[in-house]
């Protein structure tokens, strides 16, 4: 029985020209020794498995050929090419620096470098995982390397670049090599399958490629496996069976359910992924490089940033004409947030099936309110809350349940107790105030929660200081006024939540439409607040629809210095102003946040 040579090395190259996806690196190579302009050093740079050190080898055995070819080659017939092929050549040193990294091995090497060749025109030094030597080693081989002998050259490998001293990268020519892409691997693949006369399937030869990640090595270290395993016939099933791999089509799968909103099936093909002993994080995982592929697909320019077979680059572009590209982006940031939170998790699985579940909720635009207040069910909120209004507020309730828009909730009750008839000589009785700045506009609404009064967001905090040229010229009302003041209080961002918190206890009035005045209770407050004194202006123009809204801030005399009102107070003073309220409440089934 013939002793095994796995395929990395049975069929690693031997000449420039059968070296793998580095045409431009070897031509360059092949060009230096045909002219026979040298350097003294190289660094050969690179991931893993993409021939780095094979080309150091190639490139020795070249420079000392006796009778290299027209095209820079070796010619394999001379002695000192028949001396390095039967691995005697005494010209050819390799040095693996990951275990030769103290500074006694750099001055052995060095003595080596005294001694001439024997045997051909350069003694080569190949220094393996160069970056692996310590500072020290560094420095003592830093001298020889800027002045050796003629008759040296140092061959430098490492995957790890930015840890070698600059000192020594500057002394060297630096060549790049890249990682293997699919149809190079692929085609290297077949060329090793047919030598060894083994029945593949392309896309087995695909799907190894592609788990290699850009290393031939790789490749062709788990062809072997998977040759093993199905014993000289490569199938696609055979293949991610040894392997383990989930097979691509789930993920097209759970895609293009979660596309349809089938949130009951995806569940079914997770527990189907789980129960086969798939880690659910590593479904995670791979559906978030799946969906980075299909967005990768959706243009043509990005088209070949994916690194898969044709016929896989075929299923994404199909899949990705049936994604929206909002639905690509929120299903990558769900994938990527489970990813992050999934060691931490005690429960493992569930943390995938609600974001899944929320994978499959991010098409549904009537889903996207946590608290069930989409505007279909804001539209029939208002019309079931309008039978129980008084005939007055529901003139002022109508045109807002009718415009009611998505990103503005808004609310007007009154309580449902009957109006007595009016006699003629009776005077009308005036109707009850019913929150117009939710009511009239129909980009505002609550802002507040109990805590903060009602919880609900309306507009963004203006980051610019100027108002938006579509502001409007809308009147507002001291009630509109003080609504608005208090819901961007609540908008604040987090680094500013001490002032928001005291702005609320801020007297806000109007001295004469539209000139509104703040008056501080302290100094410090008034010159924090003087800093963003035209934000805060640009923002309530844009919140009350008026762009001549003016502000001014003042402190205030000590006659005006009120106690300031807890939240339960407030609460309570509204609850008697607003007869509306207590039923919106109720509706709304808000809870207190004492």
């Amino acid at each position: 029985m013939e002793d095994f040579i796995v395929s990395a090395r049975k069929y690693r190259p031997t000449t420039f020209d059968s070296v793998v996806g580095q045409s431009a690196l070897t031509t360059t190579l092949k060009n230096a020794v045909r002219t026979g302009k040298l350097a003294h050093a190289y660094l050969f740079c690179g991931p893993r498995g993409v021939g780095k050190t094979t080309c150091a080898r190639i490139f020795a055995k070249a420079i000392n050929c006796e009778h290299p070819t027209a095209d820079g080659e070796a010619c394999n017939e001379c002695e000192s090419c028949r001396a390095f092929n039967e691995g005697r050549s005494l010209n050819i040193f390799e040095l693996d620096a990951a275990s030769n990294n103290s500074v006694d091995n750099m001055r052995k090497l060095t003595e080596q470098t005294a001694i001439p060749p024997q045997l051909g025109k350069y003694k080569v030094f190949i220094i393996d995982e160069v970056h692996m030597l310590s500072t020290a080693a560094f420095n003592a081989f830093l001298k020889t390397l800027e002045e050796p002998p003629s008759y040296v050259i140092f061959i430098l490998a490492t995957t790890e670049k930015h840890k070698i001293l600059p000192t020594i990268i500057s002394r060297c020519q630096i060549y790049d090599f890249e990682r293997m892409n699919v149809q190079d691997t692929v085609a290297h693949l077949k060329s090793v399958a047919e030598r060894e006369g083994i029945q593949y399937e392309e896309k087995a030869l695909a799907f190894i490629a592609e788990k290699a990640d850009g290393g031939m090595r790789d490749a062709l270290s788990i062809f072997d496996q998977v040759v093993s395993y199905s014993q000289g016939n490569l199938t696609y099933e055979k293949t991610i069976e040894d392997l383990n791999e989930l097979d691509a089509d789930n993920y097209f799968r759970l895609v293009d359910l979660a596309v349809e909103n089938r949130v009951t099936d995806i569940m079914l093909l997770v527990n189907d992924i789980v129960a086969k002993g798939f880690d659910p994080g590593h479904l995670i995982n791979g559906l978030a490089t799946h969906l980075r592929n299909v967005l990768m697909a959706k243009d043509p320019q990005t088209l070949p940033l994916l690194e898969v077979s044709q016929e896989q680059a075929a299923k994404y572009q199909d899949q990705a004409l049936k994604c929206p590209t909002p639905f690509l982006y929120q299903g990558i940031k769900l994938l990527n947030r489970c990813d992050l939170n999934y060691r931490q998790s005690s429960n493992k699985r569930l943390l995938v099936e609600i974001t899944l579940i929320q994978l499959a909720q991010a098409t549904q635009p009537d889903d996207d309110d946590s608290a069930g207040r989409s505007p279909r069910r804001l539209k029939s909120l208002f019309r079931k809350l309008k039978k129980s209004l008084t005939p007055e507020a529901q003139q002022v309730a109508k045109p807002a349940a009718d415009k009611a828009a998505p990103a503005a909730p808004a609310a007007s009750v009154a309580n449902p107790a009957p109006a007595a008839p009016a006699t003629p000589k009776e005077p009308k009785k005036p109707a009850q105030p019913a929150a117009p700045a939710a009511l009239k506009r129909q980009k505002s609404g609550f802002g507040m929660t109990f805590g903060s009064l009602l919880k609900q967001d309306t507009h963004a905090v203006v980051e610019e200081e100027e108002t938006p040229v579509d502001a409007g010229d809308v009147h507002f009302t001291a009630d509109e006024l003080q609504l608005e003041w208090l819901a961007m209080c609540n908008r604040m961002p987090a680094k500013m939540r001490a002032m928001a918190y005291r702005l609320k206890n801020a007297q806000v009035h109007i001295t004469e439409f539209p000139q509104v005045e703040v008056v501080l209770d302290n100094k410090l407050l008034l010159d924090e607040v003087e800093k963003i004194e035209r934000r805060i202006r640009a923002t309530l123009a844009q919140a009350l629809h008026n762009s001549a809204l003016t502000l001014t801030c003042r402190l205030a005399r000590p006659d005006e210095i009120q106690e300031l009102p807890t939240r339960e107070k407030v609460l309570k003073q509204m609850l008697a102003q607003y007869d509306w309220l207590q039923p919106l409440i109720n509706e709304l089934q808000l809870e207190r946040a004492d």
